[in-house]
């Protein structure tokens, strides 16, 4: 996510870090290497002036020049204006109104819309809301499927529109279903195009004439930079917005418009789409996303991930057996299920400080496989292998690889190294998986 700023700005902060003082001079050029890593990335140019100028006119304040340590403060001032960039603070999504609370989801095709305002309803759901969709793309016949298949597996429910319906009479027979069956949220998914052009306008106003929503959210394809800002402040001028979703933040290595739609529209980036599940849906905090930026990760995403997507029972349960001095296969198993749930791992290791390094020469595909042969070689064993490994000697351990498809000498290492587990588990005394894992995972993040 956003490697080649992070890249940029890592190289310019080493250059920093080997001087034990900077000069005007020293600021100038580090201002230079910013600008230019900005405008490689897509970001609009009248926020890398802004951006590049007020971080100069700051750094070269005495707080920097005759600091003892005037790269850190250097690197604070960065942080800082690239929080103030993204928009200062988080926007908490609002459900203060009169039910039911309509959020109009607008855009362009491709971007990504359907599967964000199911995103969105789940992740309402998980507010305490009782959220309903609304398919209202009505030119697009796939998208009427689509939203309802993704409403049944968010466990949401969705009116079942006509194909060749009008869409503000859609919304219109919606909404007043809605009102009177008592959902008190009501989440509208709108037609899109490639390009923008009037008749896609004058339908999205129509139904907003008509459902009169208290939010209207644009959907961006953040890998478009520019061309994702500049039809958000189309759309904006059109209708008013209230916020915007980036989406496949995830594959975005360049960041432009993550940078530059707050400053061009001057409307919130209120959630943003960081993987391919209905999970994956992130309220967007700008001070998070600085800290990722420049490689300092994101415990508090990681720690909100963590306590979403893995069974507290489970843990608990595995914790207790750790905290009796057990580790076993079967927790083994156990563990990577629960990491499974948790998304990709480079995704997870990149939350962390520091490991922005180590996943640059680490191959993400090679780590899920890793973990896939290790589950296979554990699942090829019996009940009774699982629970006691001392008892694998020479003929179960052949038999295990030919169960599982790999070498003897690779049930060898796999054994090898799951002694070694066994050993840090035990002394870890169960803090990996009990509810002191986020404490464990926080203190030992920033220590």
């Amino acid at each position: 996510m956003l490697n080649s700023i992070r890249d940029a700005f890592s190289k310019t902060f080493d250059r920093l870090s080997g001087k034990g003082k900077i000069s005007e001079a020293d600021v100038a050029a580090a201002s230079r290497e910013i600008k230019l890593a900005l405008l490689a990335a897509d970001v609009h140019f009248g926020v890398v002036k802004d951006f590049v100028d007020s971080v100069a006119a700051k750094a070269v304040g005495d707080q920097v020049l005759d600091s003892i340590t005037p790269a850190q403060q250097f690197t604070k001032i960065v942080h800082d204006e690239l929080v103030r960039v993204l928009g200062g603070r988080a926007e908490p999504f609002d459900f203060a109104a009169t039910p039911p609370l309509v959020t109009m989801i607008v855009g362009l095709q491709g971007s990504g819309k359907t599967t964000t305002a199911a995103r969105f309803a789940l992740w309402c759901k998980r507010q305490g809301r009782r959220p309903y969709l609304v398919p209202a793309d009505v030119r697009r016949p796939a998208a009427i499927e689509q939203l309802a298949t993704l409403a049944g597996q968010a466990g949401v429910d969705c009116w079942p529109t006509d194909k060749g319906s009008k869409a503000a009479k859609v919304v219109k027979a919606a909404l007043k279903h809605a009102s009177k069956i008592g959902y008190d949220t009501v989440v509208i998914d709108t037609a899109g195009r490639l390009h923008i052009d009037r008749e896609m306008m004058d339908e999205v106003r129509d139904i907003q004439r008509r459902a009169r929503p208290q939010r209207v959210l644009y959907v961006a394809d953040s890998m478009t930079g520019q061309d994702a800002v500049k039809s958000a402040k189309a759309f904006d001028e059109a209708l008013a917005i209230t916020g915007v979703v980036l989406t496949k933040l995830d594959g975005d290595a360049r960041g432009g418009a993550a940078l530059s739609v707050r400053h061009v529209t001057g409307k919130p980036i209120t959630f943003v789409g960081v993987g391919e599940g209905l999970d994956d849906l992130e309220p967007f905090h700008p001070e998070r996303m600085a800290g990722r930026i420049l490689g300092k990760g994101d415990v508090v995403s990681l720690v909100e991930n963590v306590s979403q997507r893995i069974d507290q029972d489970e843990a608990e349960t595995v914790g207790r057996a750790f905290a009796k001095g057990r580790f076993t296969m079967e927790d083994f198993l156990t563990q990577l299920k629960m990491l499974r749930k948790m998304g990709p791992l480079d995704k997870l290791l990149g939350m962390l400080p520091g490991m922005d390094g180590l996943m640059k020469n680490a191959d993400p595909a090679m780590l899920q496989r890793e973990l896939k042969v290790k589950e296979a070689i554990v699942l090829s064993m019996t009940p009774q292998e699982r629970a006691n490994p001392s008892i694998l000697n020479g003929s179960r351990r052949s038999r295990i690889a030919r169960g599982s498809g790999r070498q003897v000498s690779e049930i060898n290492r796999f054994l090898k190294e799951f002694k070694a587990m066994e050993k840090m588990m035990k002394r870890m005394g169960g803090m990996g998986l009990d509810k002191g894992i986020l404490k464990g995972l926080t203190s030992r993040a920033f220590s």
